[in-house]
């Protein structure tokens, strides 16, 4: 039986679904950055996950945004530290709350409402000074 990674309470996710590549990063770290291989490319199938419930594939799209590919595949790049096994951590912990934040419930709708008579007339005050000011500064000769 395959290990599975908890992400709610009401679902998890396969460990063999995720698929990671160590490259070597780029940025400081002296000669460590040209011999190791320590920044990770973390890869989850959205599109074919069995585990996913429906409701999270579909808002993941939109929270991933260009982390996912045409293929449905979320890519995530970590290379924010020096050890290799630091920033496995940092992929995985970035792709759960990716998709527990797809797994919250949506918002609810938005009532729409009508403007009140106070805020109605404080606009219509506030256009009719700045007409006056601007009334004023016509007919003056510009000074240069």
């Amino acid at each position: 039986m395959p290990p599975f990674i908890p992400v709610t309470r009401s679902f998890a996710i396969d460990a063999d679904e995720i698929v990671e590549n160590f490259v070597r990063a780029s940025g400081p770290g002296g000669q460590n950055v040209n011999k190791v291989a320590t920044a990770v490319d973390l890869r989850f199938d959205v599109a074919n996950s069995p585990n996913l419930p429906e409701r999270v594939r579909e808002r993941l799209p939109a929270i991933a945004g260009r982390r996912l590919t045409n293929d449905g595949v979320v890519v995530i790049r970590a290379d924010r530290f020096r050890t290799q096994e630091q920033n496995r951590a940092d992929a995985l912990e970035r792709l759960l709350a990716m998709l527990r934040e797809a797994a919250l419930p949506p918002p609810p709708p938005r009532k729409a409402t009508k403007p009140t008579l106070g805020s109605k007339i404080r606009r219509l005050e506030g256009k009719k000074k700045r007409g006056a000011v601007k009334s004023l500064r016509r007919g003056r000769p510009s000074v240069d």
